[in-house]
């Protein structure tokens, strides 16, 4: 990455010119008095996260969508005889 160093007023003067060289891929080191104060460099561009919301990009659907619905519906409908949420509750005496 090549580096050059402008100072503050020609930095302020020819800003988008500044930004075209950066990206090309230039490094520019911004400088008030002779002294390094900022550095322009290209942005890392990140892929998104597929999804929206606190979930974006933690879950991810099948590719086959009938296949998915079988597996919904077999984990919400099948009844586990063991799971202790579904057996009868004991009835109370009065």
């Amino acid at each position: 990455m090549l580096k050059a160093s402008v100072n503050m007023h020609e930095a302020k003067s020819n800003l988008s010119r500044l930004v075209e060289r950066v990206e090309a891929g230039e490094e520019i080191v911004i400088a008030r008095n002779g002294e390094p104060v900022a550095r322009l460099v290209p942005v890392e561009h990140r892929h998104p996260a597929e999804g929206y919301g606190i979930w974006a990009g933690r879950v991810r659907l099948p590719k086959d969508l009938d296949e998915a619905d079988s597996v919904i519906a077999r984990d919400f409908y099948e009844l586990d005889p063991e799971d202790p949420l579904l057996a009868p509750r004991p009835r109370r005496r009065r």
